[in-house]
């Protein structure tokens, strides 16, 4: 029978990768008394080391990334809505039925 795949909760990985970090003990012996495999030790440990900058990151920066990336997307959707409007104007107009609301 198949062994089920487990699934570690955030907070279990950063205590992991915590204490790998702290170096009071080896990857093995942290392994061991959380029941894992040592590779993902350090694995977390890596992840955790490589992800801290983002924890002290300038809020605003981050803002103003999400901010930059909606206005493009947004800018996206106007010019793609704008060819379907032109594109049903140009068909009204060819099957003779008046748009209302635009002055041409």
């Amino acid at each position: 029978m198949k062994k089920q795949r487990r699934k570690h909760t955030a907070e279990f990985k950063a205590r992991v990768a915590f204490e790998a970090i702290q170096g009071f003990k080896t990857q093995s012996e942290i392994a061991k008394e959380f029941d894992i495999h040592p590779i993902m030790v350090g694995k977390w440990k890596t992840e955790l080391l490589e992800r801290m900058p983002e924890i002290f990151e300038n809020k605003s920066t981050k803002k103003k990334d999400t901010s930059d990336q909606e206005k493009q997307g947004l800018e996206r959707k106007v010019g793609q809505l704008t060819m379907e409007v032109e594109f049903l104007e140009k068909k009204c107009n060819q099957l003779g039925i008046p748009v209302k609301g635009r002055a041409r």
